[in-house]
């Protein structure tokens, strides 16, 4: 085993699709561990192959089959977005044997250029998975525990930090290497990845011509971290057109360092905002962006509501794709501004989650959710209001405040 390898929750999901499907194609931001993972689990009967080297992409684009003779399976093609028309000659391959599960094991980090050609060549012969940066119950060493609302367990039962201890955590971020290895510099981490993102994956997407524009978009996206976005707004600060804007987000939503929050409508006679919400998918890189380097400063400067709605929103994310779930999450928010930042749509009903700053709990603080079960009737679960304190009590007969670390 990998030295330092800490324990995935996907672990179970994958090894059932490994046994099950032809192919397997296992999809997240660079650095989530991908590689790791695989090799970890399968590195035993499978070759390994990268074809982000030149010369194997060469080979793999010049002569396909004869590539694929060279590499028969079961085999682990790393970073398969370098040389998608290698796909329909894989596809060939397990059309001849239909019925041999484990056969190609495929990483990418472009989730836009992947699924096209993936659902062009391997439909119904690969199962899709996700692999985001550890949650925190990865971290920990409690992969497979539970949210709070599933009905069975184990769940996470919270630890003796303080909030104080959080927020060097939150400043770190959730990249494997930086979990595994806490001697590393984090804001030389964060910046060679930066970095690397920027000249690998965005200079290879049609969408975004200068890359030191594109770094200005990230950075003043950062600061509207968990706002209400306006592309307009965004769009007239950076002196760009809207449909730029557009466009380079949804490179940010492809190569997995964002999630858009879209707010959730019903019909209950009530005026809905539309406008969505941006979140970076790992904390420390909101962090970065953002030119925090002081867990004090973070928890008690500006931005502090925005990275622990980060955390939340991301822990929540994680858990359920590292559990082969796509999440339906969601905010809620009126014209009026009552608003529940995080709606989570689960076994047909609905889950209300606040995120509070405070460690200190209080009642006031469940008011939106309160009004968002009287909204929804039935279909509204028990609702939690999520803080960086210790302190675990109800704020009513439907709703819990809720430490992040039991979260």
């Amino acid at each position: 085993m990998i030295r330092n390898y800490i324990h995935r929750s996907l672990e179970t999901c994958l090894t059932r699709a490994v046994s099950e499907f032809p192919a397997v194609v296992l999809t997240g931001p660079r650095q989530s561990g991908k590689t790791t993972l695989l090799q970890t689990l399968f590195g035993r009967q499978c070759r390994y192959v990268s074809l982000e080297l030149p010369d194997v992409r060469t080979a793999a684009t010049e002569d396909p089959r004869g590539f694929l003779g060279m590499y028969p399976p079961p085999v682990i093609f790393d970073e398969i977005q370098s040389v998608p028309d290698l796909l329909p000659y894989i596809k060939e391959n397990i059309d001849a044997h239909r019925d041999r599960a484990g056969q190609y094991l495929l990483t990418g980090s472009q989730n836009l250029l992947l699924s096209e050609k993936i659902t062009e060549s391997l439909a119904g012969r690969a199962a899709m998975l996700q692999l985001m940066p550890l949650s925190f119950r990865e971290a920990e060493g409690h992969p497979q525990a539970g949210l709070p609302w599933d009905p069975q367990g184990p769940y996470r039962t919270g630890s003796n930090a303080s909030d104080n201890d959080l927020w060097p955590k939150f400043l770190r971020g959730c990249y494997p290497e930086l979990v595994a290895n806490p001697e590393r510099d984090i804001h030389l981490w964060h910046s060679g990845y930066v970095q690397t993102y920027l000249e690998r994956d965005v200079r290879s997407l049609r969408q975004v011509g200068d890359l030191s524009q594109f770094q200005l978009f990230l950075r003043a996206l950062a600061a509207r971290a968990a706002q209400l976005l306006s592309l307009t707004d965004l769009a007239r600060d950076l002196g760009v057109a809207v449909n730029t804007v557009k466009a380079w987000l949804s490179v940010l939503e492809a190569t997995y360092q964002v999630i858009v929050l879209r707010p959730y409508f019903a019909n209950v006679g009530k005026r809905l905002v539309k406008t969505p919400k941006v979140y970076f998918s790992d904390v420390g890189t909101l962090c970065y962006l953002t030119g925090l380097q002081d867990p004090a400063h973070a928890a008690a400067g500006p931005m502090g509501g925005a990275i622990m709605e980060t955390v939340v929103l991301s822990e929540i994310v994680k858990t359920l794709t590292h559990s082969g779930i796509a999440p339906q999450i969601y905010f809620w928010r009126t014209s009026a501004g009552s608003e529940v930042d995080i709606v989570v749509e689960r076994y047909g009903r609905l889950i209300p989650v606040e995120v509070k700053l405070s460690a200190t709990p209080r009642p006031a603080m469940a008011a939106t959710i309160k009004s968002f079960q009287k909204d929804f009737g039935s279909q509204a679960m028990h609702g939690y209001v999520v803080h960086p304190g210790k302190t675990k009590l109800p704020l009513g007969s439907k709703v819990t405040a809720l430490p992040f670390t039991e979260l």
